[in-house]
């Protein structure tokens, strides 16, 4: 495939052990897709070019910064609006009941295929990118399904459930217990959801508006601040990621610069004994499992 007619498959898993979502990355000169429907709503955001599409007996056009949300059985066609300019798009493919937790009667119905929302555009584009490089289960499970349940409340005819939730503060500080406790294999928030009697946007609404932030960015800052001390003790960042939860030494990276502002490696070269920078001390299995919540 030439550098002008790409595509590429990534998978996420919405929770430890849970449903997979797929997302595709694709850039196109002339590629024309022959018709054909998913089982899945699929929702794309063009990123470049202009893409013309057969879809429910009429023909749509994208544009940079435009959503396109495709209904589960639709057929439909993808293709090249102009000669010149091909077209890329960042798509993800949304099994029907994610995009209903928030809306009252069933699966939404979108009467323009073509969004203009580009507060959403941005959100979509960035964890899409994020997740296709680094699909951690809890991030995608906290994002995802969030981003599905905004655009089916915005978009669609569907009508929102209440966003009060009785106990929120409550129920948030129980859910983040519980991630604190298991951070090495944090739970579902699906799961979570179904101890606490809730719907996962109702989980997800509770610890939001109580922490300011979604479960995945609460777990991953606290396990930069249980880092810290093993990087303080002498070990080397990719000794501390896997004790800490995170996927690899590079997951660990990306969360400590954007919690404290430096590497890993950096912040142990300024911290840790020089007595320790050459090896691993003795005793840091006790420092995994004494370090403060």
């Amino acid at each position: 495939m030439s550098t002008r007619e790409q595509a590429l498959w990534t998978r996420a898993r919405l929770g430890r052990c849970g449903p997979p979502l797929d997302l595709l990355t694709a850039r196109f000169a002339r590629h024309r897709y022959a018709p054909h429907a998913h089982d899945e709503f699929t929702i794309g955001v063009c990123v470049g070019g202009s893409e013309v599409i057969d879809y429910r007996g009429g023909h749509i056009h994208t544009g940079p910064g435009t959503i396109v949300v495709l209904d589960p059985g639709e057929m439909h066609t993808g293709a090249p609006a102009t000669p010149t300019d091909g077209y890329a798009y960042r798509a993800l493919y949304a099994e029907p009941s994610l995009l209903t937790d928030g809306i009252l009667g069933g699966l939404p119905h979108f009467r323009e295929p073509v969004l203009d929302d580009p507060e959403l555009v941005a959100a979509l584009c960035a964890a899409h990118t994020e997740l296709s490089g680094c699909p951690d289960p809890l991030e995608a499970e906290s994002r995802l399904p969030w981003l599905l349940t905004a655009l089916a409340r915005r978009h669609s005819t569907a009508r929102p459930v209440s966003d009060t939730i009785p106990g929120a503060a409550v129920l948030a500080h129980a859910v983040r217990d519980r991630l604190a406790d298991e951070l090495l294999a944090p739970p579902s928030l699906a799961d979570l959801a179904a101890d606490l009697g809730l719907s996962r946007y109702q989980l997800l609404r509770a610890f939001r508006t109580t922490m300011g932030i979604p479960p995945y960015a609460w777990l991953a800052q606290y396990r930069v601040f249980r880092a810290r001390g093993l990087l303080e003790s002498g070990l080397r960042p990719a000794e501390v990621a896997p004790l800490v939860g995170f996927a690899d030494q590079a997951h660990l990276t990306r969360w400590f610069r954007r919690v404290l502002g430096v590497t890993p490696a950096a912040y142990r070269a300024g911290v840790a004994p020089a007595a320790h920078r050459a090896g691993v001390p003795t005793g840091y299995c006790n420092s995994v499992q004494d370090g403060a919540r």
